[in-house]
Order: structure tokens, then sequence, then C-alpha cells
């Protein structure tokens, strides 16, 4: 049995959001945006069309990955007054490679007596990989690779990891990119003799594409389509 203060105590409600598509909502998501004292959004302009779509009104407060841990005490403050706050991304799980999980954390660390709870839904991860048609009995997802420091350290393990010989036997590895960096990305696959990579863009949107082939061969299909180069990227790497 809690105490009277952890009983006070709000919630904070994890909620998972579409990637494109404005449908792709649950009903509990909805229910909870309706309920909720207020909304903490990456970037509030974006969620501001999911709410005007199903006509929910909330106050909203930004909350991105240079605000999160400074914006902790105030939630914080918020949970312990019993509000129930909801927080959301620009698109699919909170904490996938998105702001949420620092969040969480300090919640779980400084306020226990606060309830953290999941609404799930879309996620560009588990959209991919269930039309990508591989063998998702074990994956290694590594999101955003570093720009940089790091970058060619995360493409050595990679190639390791989806040998057959590999201590894992060989399996399957999930990476985000951004448009920017996707055209760099496929050529130093291909430098890595990576032999099949499927390529997910637009996903749940109008324009959406899954294709797959050796990088290669994806390069010059993005390549001789610039206009195509656009949107958050899945690009997974398949086990040899």
């Amino acid at each position: 049995m809690g105490t009277s203060l952890d009983m006070a105590q709000g919630k904070l409600s994890v909620v998972a959001t579409p990637i494109g598509n404005l449908e792709d909502i649950t009903l509990r998501a909805l229910r909870t945006l309706k309920a909720c004292n207020v909304i903490y959004a990456e970037d509030t302009r974006v969620i501001s069309k999911l709410l005007a779509r199903y006509e929910i009104k909330k106050p909203l407060q930004r909350l991105d990955a240079a605000t999160e841990v400074k914006k902790a005490d105030d939630i914080l403050a918020r949970l312990e007054a019993g509000e129930h706050i909801a927080l959301v991304t620009d698109a699919g799980t909170p904490g996938i490679s998105d702001p949420g999980a620092r969040l969480v954390a300090q919640v779980r660390k400084r306020l226990s007596g606060a309830t953290i709870e999941a609404i799930p839904g879309p996620s560009a991860l588990t959209t991919a990989l269930s039309i990508a048609g591989v063998d998702t009995t074990g994956f290694t997802f590594m999101g955003f690779l570093p720009h940089k420091k790091g970058r060619q350290t995360a493409l050595g393990k990679i190639a390791a990891m989806v040998r057959s010989d590999s201590p894992q036997g060989g399996i399957p590895v999930v990476l985000y990119e951004s448009p920017h960096r996707i055209l760099k990305l496929l050529r130093e696959l291909n430098a890595l003799e990576i032999s099949r990579v499927i390529v997910a863009r637009e996903l749940t949107k109008i324009h959406e594409e899954v294709i797959a082939g050796t990088p290669d061969e994806m390069l010059a299909h993005f390549s001789a389509r610039p206009d195509t180069v656009r949107g958050e990227f899945v690009v997974i790497i398949e086990a040899r």
C-alpha cells in the first residue's frame, strides 16, 4: 500500500502518435490526450495538427532533446501536485530514438510514487520490420548513427553483427537515417560489402516506399530520383 502522499502523486503517460497517417492513433491514446492536464511535445506545432484533427484542446509545452532534462523539475512538480501529464514526440513512440527516456528516468529516480504508463502505438522500427520480410527472431536496433565521432566504430560493429560467423550467428541491424545523410550511409554500407538492405521511407504516408537490394543499387535508385530523398528513412541491413 502506498502512502497518502504517493496516492496524491500524478501520472505520466508516454503516448505513441502516428508516424504519418493521422488515422494511426489508438482509441486509448485519444482518450489519454483528452483526459490529461497538459501535453509535453517535441514540437508543439506538429502535435497541434493531430489535436486539431480530433478536436482536442489542451495546454501545450515544448520538451525536445535540448530541454528534456531542464524541464524535468517542472514536470516533477506537476506530478507531485497530482497532475496527469502526456508526453509525445513528433511521430512514433517517445524514447525510441526520440526524447523521453531521460525524463522517464528522472521521474523513476526522484518520484517513485508517480505512475508511469505506456500508451503503445506506432513506431517506425516495428512498422518497417513488419513488411521487410526478414527473420526478426533477433535483431539489433542502433537508431541514428553518430554523425562524426564514433561513426566508423559503429559501422564496424554493424559489419560484424550481420556476418553469419558472428557470435550471434548473424542478425539484422536496423538504423534510422535522415535525408541529409542517407546517401552517405549507403556509400558506407557499400564500402563494407554489405550484401542486401531494405530501405523504407515515408512509412504510412501517400508516397510510402519500401525497396530492397544492394547498397549500391539503393544508392543508384535514390541518386537518380533526388525528389525521393526526403522524410525519415529506416534502413534494415540483412544478415548474411
